[in-house]
């Protein structure tokens, strides 16, 4: 009895040690709710500016952030609308109308998305659909536990989900809707 008792006891005492508590890492922007249409200004009909997002409860070992943009609602396939990656873990936010330099101030680096003109490019390009049906926008922000150090401006969202590839410590996801 004793012995099956101090079994049990170390066996739940490893089931918990495995299974940290959960973070509720979220994403948002002041721009839109989760579900909701995505201003005029952050798409091809304004000014194509990057909207504003923020984030709560990254995961504690968190050392870069990376975010990916894309439209699965596309006719040609998904659409990669914006690519960005380390992030620094300080980061909680960022500013509307990010500039489309391969490099930012803070070290942060964007890489390639696919653009209306089906140009390589770096930098945010906003929705621009064709005019009908409505397109989902999924921006995932990946809490990662390490710098990638990918060169500015090369990765494509491909190089940079290999490169992140046992690297994620959490993901949080927002979707906007567009139509045009």
């Amino acid at each position: 009895m004793l012995c099956s008792i101090l079994a049990a006891s170390l066996f739940l005492g490893r089931a918990q040690a495995a299974s940290p508590a959960k973070t509720a890492f979220s994403l948002q922007s002041p721009a839109f709710k989760s579900g909701g249409t995505i201003p005029d200004l952050n798409t091809c009909r304004g000014e194509d500016a990057s909207p504003p997002l923020a984030w709560t409860q990254a995961p504690r070992r968190t050392k870069s952030f990376a975010l990916i943009m894309d439209d699965p609602d596309a006719p040609a396939g998904t659409w990669i609308h914006w690519v960005l990656y380390d992030l620094p873990p300080e980061a909680a936010a960022l500013p509307a109308g990010l500039p489309k330099a391969e490099s930012l101030p803070d070290g942060s680096k964007h890489g390639r998305s696919w653009g209306v003109d089906a140009f390589e490019r770096s930098g945010y390009y906003g929705p621009c659909p064709p005019p009908g049906r409505v397109h989902h926008y999924s921006f995932r922000l990946y809490a990662l536990d390490r710098m990638l150090g990918l060169p500015p401006g090369q990765a494509s969202k491909a190089t940079l989900l290999k490169a992140m590839k046992g690297h994620i410590l959490g993901q949080a996801e927002l979707v906007g809707l567009y139509r045009r």
